[in-house]
């Protein structure tokens, strides 16, 4: 890390301000020398005196700037820079004109006049008792919060919780979180629990408070989320988080209990066994599980005999159906739900088709959702029916103090008389509960997917649970249609998802291995491949970047996602002098990199042609236009959506080239590459190979040893998560159960 470089001086100009988290672009005043400044310098104001540590960055286009590490605020003390500062509108109500005759009228303590006797405005001329109580009460609004932001400087925590912190509790901020430094983890402010910490060791907050070991046992059962757990037994949270807090058994139960009565956790009872959850994952299974309850009591019923409708769908389609694919049309038309599942060349779309159209000409109203927008694109584009995501399709908003809700819910439902859900594999809990409650009751419900894919990246094995519980009708379509049986990519999927290996010597289909045994030799032959051959290939064509989709099983090592990612950069868009970019802490974006959002992120807009939308998810895949240094922000296109985003929300992606199979999930590409070499005995499984096989469509190749293939053939190894949502379906489903189960939990 180079030695940080100090500089002081005046600040000019505000030349971007992201009011969300702090991070401005400014023009400094250096000893008569004009300094750009970036960082999160909060509320900042022009006329300010800032004492900055950092260091100095080239940029190709806007050249020289100063990046602030941290920084120490003092208030004009000249009557030239307090009439700048006030005229540059920090206080709502004061102009140039009226900053300019309060100067005139307190000089230099016109600052202290204003904090501690803002009442005595009424002495400047011209100034009423009503704009004097309106400019005093909006002083005292920008003190209050320039004081918590000094305050909380001091303890190397950042504008941004800070001011985050104030909108919350406002004037009492510093007091309310000195009493209880943990409450700045909660998600409106959003502090990381190891952050908090050291802030709260300088507080000495005792190792066995309740405040602390009720934060401890939230943020470690918010991390368990990332890892698909929506829940996690008692007994073993105790251990963990006893050992991570290290504190005795005594003391975590103690901190327990008070996190009970305060309701942000759950505990419910699996037969013998206790299991912890975040109130919000709680109740999400608990009200899917009702609603299927509600849909299945309730729901349609319908005992008439479709066969006819089916024979008219095989003439205007011009295919005969297989007789599943018949049973599927026919349970999806009489039934209130249905869940429809098999591999690729099984004939789902086709069966999909069919019950849109039948639907169609019974004049029901159909939509059609899926979890990402790439999912969305490829499901509209097989059936060509309209499909949005389902958080476009909700409506997603946000309430006053940022928290996600969603416009359509029970008070708003739908207008639909059949939703079609794709890519289910892909739905989390806390998603499939927000649509079931934009559902009418008679609404008619089909879930599309794969069981054999991996689970979804969010919390819950939705699908699975849902299948295996038998709360509603399945048909798992199994025979591979005779045009799918030309493609190897088909064949082998399901050849490794039945536990055989795949045919590893064909040299003439879409399916081919290369035999490497070094990682170098991989990795090489993996960038030629990218790079050269298969771009310059007449066979194929294939462009780099839009085509080829390199899918790693692992995010490290040589052969991981990161380090390909850099090489892959490297060749394909090198550094230049005509090219902006700008670091973030793991990689060099550049203009032209292709990128990927790594996190949902509702509040960013997009436009699209005449549209305009909001939201990037997790997994949504661009290209950046342009990097803006100067004005803080880069324009991204992410299949014809283009967004801004502030540079400070670029840690929000990642380079695309190559990607992890969990994010290729719900995507299909021309031409998809996988190394397989090494061990990452954790992610060596079998639905883990045949989901990143089944991302090809017209090329897929594999580069490593036969003996890795059939490692991961052989492990048939399910990712265990926790979640009780399958025990809860099972036992809505024996009533004499299910009052057992409604007492079963605190």
């Amino acid at each position: 890390m180079p030695e940080l470089l100090h500089i002081e001086g005046t600040v000019e100009h505000i030349l971007f301000r992201n009011e969300e988290n702090g991070y401005v672009v400014l023009e400094l005043d250096a000893d008569g020398k004009p300094v750009t400044v970036t960082g999160e310098l909060g509320d900042v104001d022009e006329g300010e005196c800032l004492s900055l540590q950092g260091e100095y960055v080239a940029h190709p286009r806007f050249g020289e700037q100063f990046r602030v590490e941290s920084c120490e605020r003092r208030l004009p003390n000249t009557a030239d820079s307090i009439r700048r500062y006030l005229s540059s509108g920090v206080i709502r109500g004061i102009g140039k004109v009226l900053a300019g005759k309060i100067v005139d009228t307190f000089g230099t303590r016109t600052l202290e006049i204003m904090e501690n006797e803002p009442m005595r405005l009424m002495e400047v001329r011209g100034m009423t008792q009503r704009k004097c109580e309106q400019v005093a009460s909006e002083a005292r609004h920008i003190f209050a919060l320039r004081g918590v932001i000094t305050y909380f400087e001091g303890y190397g925590i950042k504008s941004r919780y800070a001011m985050r912190a104030f909108r919350i509790w406002g004037d009492k901020c510093r007091d309310v979180i000195e009493s209880n430094p943990y409450l700045l983890c909660n998600e409106e402010v959003g502090m990381s629990f190891r952050n908090v910490e050291g802030y709260a060791q300088d507080l000495h907050i005792p190792r066995d408070s309740h405040y602390r070991i009720g934060a401890g046992i939230l943020h470690i059962l918010r991390h368990n989320l990332t890892l698909g757990h929506s829940c996690l037994p008692l007994d073993r949270l105790a251990e963990t988080a006893s050992a991570f807090l290290e504190v005795n058994e005594s003391a975590f139960y103690e901190g327990y209990h008070a996190e009970l009565e305060e309701e942000t956790i759950v505990e419910f009872h699996k037969g013998e066994r206790e299991f912890v959850y975040l109130r919000e994952y709680y109740e999400a299974e608990r009200y899917i599980t009702d609603r299927i309850g509600v849909m299945r009591d309730f729901g349609v019923r319908d005992s008439h005999d479709y066969a006819a409708q089916i024979a008219e769908a095989e003439q205007s389609s011009g295919i005969t159906y297989a007789e599943l694919q018949k049973q599927a049309i026919q349970a999806a038309l009489s039934g209130g739900m249905l869940i429809l599942t098999g591999g690729p060349g099984t004939g789902k779309t086709t069966t999909l088709n069919a019950i849109i159209s039948c639907f169609e000409k019974q004049k029901a109203r159909v939509m059609i959702a899926a979890p990402t927008g790439r999912a969305a694109k490829r499901v509209s584009d097989l059936t060509g029916y309209e499909a949005k995501t389902i958080h476009r399709l909700l409506e997603v908003q946000f309430d006053a103090a940022g928290q996600q809700k969603f416009s359509h819910n029970e008070e708003n439902p739908l207008a639909c008389d059949v939703l079609v859900v794709d890519e289910m594999s892909m739905v989390d809990v806390l998603l499939f509960s927000h649509l079931l409650r934009a559902l009418r009751l008679g609404c008619r419900m089909i879930l599309v997917g794969d069981s054999d894919q991996l689970p979804s990246v969010g919390a819950g094995n939705l699908l699975r649970h849902l299948i295996d519980s038998g709360c509603m009708p399945v048909i798992a379509l199994k025979e591979i249609f005779r045009q799918a049986q030309q493609s190897c990519i088909i064949t082998n999927a399901h050849r490794i998802v039945h536990g055989e290996m795949p045919d590893l010597t064909r040299k003439d289909s879409d399916f081919f291995f290369f035999h490497r045994t070094e990682f170098q030799d991989v990795a090489d032959l993996l960038l030629d491949l990218v790079c050269r051959r298969l771009p310059q290939a007449p066979a194929y064509r294939f462009s780099p970047t839009r085509d080829i989709q390199v899918i790693c099983p692992s995010r490290r090592g040589v052969l991981g996602v990161v380090e390909l990612n850099t090489a892959l950069q490297a060749r394909l868009n090198p550094p230049a002098a005509d090219k902006a970019q700008v670091k973030s802490p793991l990689y060099t974006f550049r203009e032209g990199d292709k990128v990927m959002q790594t996190k949902n992120n509702y509040d960013i807009t997009w436009t699209k042609d005449d549209e305009n939308g909001q939201g990037i998810f997790n997994g949504d895949i661009g290209h950046i236009r342009t990097v803006n240094r100067r004005r803080g922000e880069a324009v991204i296109d992410f299949e014809g959506r283009i967004t801004t985003y502030p540079l400070t929300m670029l840690e929000q992606l990642e380079l695309a080239y190559a990607i992890t199979v969990h994010k290729s999930q719900g995507s299909e590409f021309e031409a998809v590459i996988i190394p397989l070499l090494g061990k990452f005995e954790k992610l060596s499984y079998r639905n883990l190979l045949y989901t990143a096989v089944t991302r090809a469509r017209r090329l897929l190749i594999l580069i490593g040893t036969p003996q890795k293939v059939q490692q991961m053939v052989e492990n048939n190894r399910r990712t265990n998560r926790y979640s009780c949502l399958k025990y809860m379906l099972e036992c809505s489903m024996h009533p004499e159960v299910q009052d057992e189960m409604d007492g079963l939990f605190a």
